[in-house]
């Protein structure tokens, strides 16, 4: 775990709700920061709006690189409240500590972050666990430690990795394929926009990522309802072998 010294549990309510966490079903549509996004004014509200527009549909990733503990901590308590009213989810990256004390629903492990089975031991049924791959031996990995979702990507050309070409909706592919049938399901992330969807669902994505798409819009809500449109059907609710239906 980074980004500093550990944050105490959260309160017995929030522990005594938490394994209601297992029975929800994981949102098609995430909504991924950047340090950037989270330190522009304004933020804790265009999330909030963000959420509103989503409900249960979008989740909302706090990636949030060296911010300070403390700093992230609040923020994921303050944006796990807009979660209680709207249905949709709040997900810290990397930090197991923060997810567990501020009352989010999930954790995104990065490729650097815990064995997922271990993060899976520490967490329990408190914490839906997310686990970014980049191909089909990840996938499998994450997979069998105890994924409840797999973030695939990039798929696409981005910005976010400058110089090196998108993989395709083959990566895809090959990354469903790998966590097997019945397996957690896969959300397509890289250069992704409301236009894609359609490919990357045929593809076999159950759901799709975005940080420029949403945040850089003129009207990050509305562009939710773009993304949620595009994707078609309700939330995802496969077979799954981590309290997914």
């Amino acid at each position: 775990m980074t980004g500093g010294p550990a944050v105490p549990l959260g309160s017995a309510a929030r522990s005594a709700a938490a394994p209601a966490v297992a029975s929800l079903p994981i949102p098609v549509l995430h909504a991924v920061t950047s340090p950037e996004v989270v330190a522009a004014r304004g933020f804790a509200d265009r999330a909030r709006a963000v959420m509103a527009a989503g409900r249960g549909r979008v989740a909302v990733h706090l990636r949030t690189g060296d911010l300070p503990t403390r700093s992230l901590f609040i923020l994921a308590e303050l944006l796990a409240e807009a979660q209680r009213s709207t249905g949709a989810w709040v997900v810290v990256n990397d930090r197991l500590d923060v997810a567990l004390a501020s009352g989010v629903r999930g954790v995104q492990l990065p490729a650097r972050s815990f064995d997922v089975s271990d993060a899976r031991r520490l967490v329990g049924a408190a914490l839906r666990l997310g686990v970014s791959v980049h191909d089909a031996p990840g996938a499998a990995e994450g997979a069998r430690g105890g994924a409840d979702w797999l973030v695939a990507g990039h798929v696409y050309d981005t910005p976010t990795h400058a110089g090196l070409p998108g993989r395709g909706e083959a990566l895809v592919r090959d990354v469903v394929r790998a966590a097997g049938p019945g397996g957690p399901p896969v959300i397509a992330i890289g250069g992704v926009t409301p236009a894609r969807v359609p490919a990357l669902r045929r593809a076999g994505a159950a759901g799709v990522a975005a940080i420029r798409g949403i945040w850089a819009a003129d009207d990050p809500p509305g562009v939710v309802g773009e993304y949620l449109s595009a994707h078609g059907d309700g939330d995802f609710s496969g077979a799954g072998p981590h309290g997914q239906r």
